[in-house]
């Protein structure tokens, strides 16, 4: 879980993981990545953090990059391994946002 944790994800600068922190944190993220000339960015979360993905996704294109549009959502499943061995699917979604 501490991959969620983080805001952006190391090595891709176009990527936002949603975590538990407040939305307003990575909409803060993604307009950074609009406003530093990104063409497009994807917001990803699993789990519970998929309506905080959605909610981040609309705050920015509703409020702060009002040129920007939702060009894809790709949704799946996640096998992630429990503390105690066993295994558990995950839903997962990606927003792409782009101007």
């Amino acid at each position: 879980m501490a991959e969620e944790e983080q805001i952006m994800e190391p090595g891709s600068e176009n990527v936002v993981l949603i975590g538990k922190k407040p939305a307003m944190n990575y909409v803060l993220a993604v307009v950074t990545q609009f406003n530093s000339g990104a063409k497009s960015v994807k917001v990803r979360a699993r789990g519970n953090a998929i309506s905080r993905a959605v909610d981040v996704a609309e705050i920015s294109r509703n409020r702060f990059v009002t040129d920007a549009r939702v060009d894809k959502i790709a949704i799946n499943s996640e096998e992630l391994a429990n503390e105690d061995g066993t295994k558990s699917k995950v839903s997962a979604i990606e927003i792409t946002l782009a101007r």
